[in-house]
């Protein structure tokens, strides 16, 4: 199939069956959020959507991220307004969506255009930006500028891989480069954004990582794969790798006001700048640490120990629930380590599992 019958059957598929009405595709906005580019007859996506939607759909899926997109540009309608805003308000809206270099990178990156009052319209400045990488720079300048870029996120890549079938990881650097060659041999210089926005439709709802719907596959007649009858070989999985495990206690210490302290984390790495428990490699640990501040313990309690699983290691740790009869008025480091009230804690940027367990043992909502 040439690039051009693989263009023109996907858009003619997208034109009937394609997605138009995601949260990120609707809705007029002001100019200052980088201006409005009509695509087609009644979507209206903005530089500003179109790059807050494709950051945020990074490694998770549509479903999930339309709550967020939907809460996130209620508050930060305009670049302006997630510039200007407190990072811990963006973490605190981001919570649970995983991933969170991302939030951290999304509001310096609006300082950042916001400094230069507009919104940055070549490769090589969006390249430039935090968080921003080629395939959400070339979603970004097709969709929202309609210039001719190709993407590869992970829909686009189980297409290419399949059509053409493509052997190895496309983690892998040879590979990678070679899907990349492909993606901007077939990405056309008319209704690019159209293209664009269909060929991770097609991705994300006919040719799935698990049965995919490859009777009513625009591009069936020319998919390698599909003639070979291996479609499910394609793409090939990652390589198999043991993930370590690190152990720890949490500790969930309240005070006789009701109030829970907490640490903000490092701005790099797991939960950067998130709000989070105090850690210790073991509950004699977290109890020793009590006493060595006067904190004295009226009841505590061990909590089952749980698993939280990051891309490169599992996380087992224990709840250590600690109560002291005393208000409790230390510091151990302005604005790292601080006492707050339960009614307070629901506005803060919390990674998910010490939400959830917050939850549980307070009264946050």
């Amino acid at each position: 199939m040439s690039p051009s019958a693989f263009q023109q059957n996907l858009l003619a598929w997208f034109d009937q069956y394609g997605r138009k009405d995601l949260p990120w595709q609707q809705g007029l906005t002001t100019a200052r959020d980088g201006g409005s580019v009509a695509i087609g007859r009644e979507s209206i996506r903005t530089p500003y959507r179109v790059w807050l939607s494709e950051t945020m759909l990074q490694q998770t899926q549509v479903a999930t991220v339309i709550p967020y997109f939907n809460a996130f540009i209620e508050k930060f309608p305009d670049i302006e307004s997630l510039a200007n805003a407190p990072v811990d308000e963006v973490l605190h809206l981001w919570s649970g969506l995983g991933y969170y270099a991302r939030a951290r990178n999304l509001h310096k990156t609006a300082q950042l255009i916001a400094e230069r009052n507009r919104f940055p319209d070549t490769l090589d400045e969006l390249l430039e930006l935090p968080g921003i990488g080629q395939s959400t720079a070339g979603a970004i300048l097709s969709i929202a500028f309609n210039k001719s870029h190709p993407i590869l996120d992970g829909n686009v890549k189980r297409v290419l891989t399949r059509f053409r079938a493509i052997s190895g990881w496309p983690g892998n650097s040879a590979v990678n480069k070679e899907l990349w060659a492909i993606s901007a041999k077939l990405t056309p210089i008319n209704r690019v954004a159209d293209y664009t926005q269909a060929i991770m439709d097609l991705g994300a709802t006919l040719c799935t990582r698990s049965k995919p719907a490859c009777e009513a596959c625009p591009l069936h007649s020319g998919c390698l794969a599909r003639r070979a009858g291996n479609v499910a070989a394609f793409p090939s999985s990652k390589p198999a790798k043991t993930l370590p495990i690190k152990q720890l206690t949490l500790l969930l210490l309240s005070d006789a006001e009701n109030r829970v302290l907490l640490e903000k984390r490092p701005p790099t790495g797991i939960w950067g700048g998130l709000w989070s428990l105090p850690e210790f490699d073991g509950i004699e640990a977290a109890q020793d640490w009590c006493l060595s501040k006067n904190i004295p313990i009226a009841d505590r309690q061990a909590l089952a120990t749980r698993r939280h699983t990051f891309s490169h290691y599992h996380l087992d740790y224990t709840p250590l629930l600690v109560r002291s009869d005393n208000p409790i008025n230390f510091v151990m480091e302005a604005n790292q380590t601080v006492w707050y009230k339960a009614e307070q804690l629901n506005k803060l940027g919390l990674a998910a599992p010490i939400k959830l367990l917050l939850q549980s043992h307070t009264r946050i909502k």
